[in-house]
């Protein structure tokens, strides 16, 4: 994980920079925009974490040039700005999520983390037990045959999918289906878990409650 992490106060880049090395990352950090546009176009970077009020070239026009130069590096928004406009403004010039200042730095980790996964190449076709899930097609199939679900049944299962065998909360799900600025309850992952549970009853493989952590898809025992 390469971050670029863009923002003029020192003292919250550098604790930024603590916790993402904690992490294992690989960090750049640059202070000021026109800094953050020039390593944008020398530099392989995996995500953008960018403060929106930087002295210079502000983070907005940062992302419209990085968009402008036809770049899909997930960008995370970090500002002060609570206004639904700012958002909006973000969102149309092609950032892919924000946190507002002050936030809790494990919800920066998580998703700095959930856009890395989203942005990573899937394979066109994956299977288990009797399960295929087409991504290019979006279509769903047990046995061969087809079956419906619903835009969030399908992003559920997709990453319970590409997580198999694997334990994930409730919390990671949501932090990896859902695109910038949507809202998902904690219940609302349980319902579409129990219809998922319904639709793949018949394909050898099952969703395993782990209770205290989350969910986890399998194979069922012969």
């Amino acid at each position: 994980m390469h971050i670029l992490l863009v923002e003029d106060d020192s003292v919250l880049a550098d604790g930024i920079l603590r916790i993402f090395k904690g992490h294992g990352m690989v960090v750049d950090v640059v202070r000021n925009g026109n800094d953050a546009d020039a390593l944008l176009q020398r530099t392989e970077i995996s995500v953008v974490v960018l403060d929106i009020g930087l002295p210079g070239m502000d983070g907005f026009e940062v992302i419209r040039r990085l968009r402008a130069r036809g770049s899909h590096i997930p960008v995370l928004l970090l500002t002060a700005r609570d206004s639904v406009q700012d958002r909006v403004y973000g969102l149309e010039l092609g950032a892919d999520d924000y946190l507002v200042k002050p936030f809790a730095t494990q919800e920066l980790v998580a998703r700095v983390r959930a856009l890395l996964r989203r942005s990573a190449p899937q394979p066109l076709e994956m299977h288990l037990g009797g399960l295929s899930l087409n991504t290019s097609s979006r279509r769903a199939k047990i046995n061969g045959k087809a079956i419906e679900l619903s835009v969030r049944e399908w992003a559920v299962l997709e990453y319970l999918l590409q997580q198999a065998s694997r334990v994930v909360s409730r919390q990671q799900i949501i932090d990896a289906i859902l695109p910038w600025g949507a809202e998902l309850t904690l219940n609302a992952v349980e319902v579409y878990i129990s219809r998922i549970r319904l639709k793949i009853a018949d394909a050898g493989i099952e969703i395993r409650t782990i209770r205290g952590f989350g969910y986890m898809l399998e194979k069922t025992e012969a």
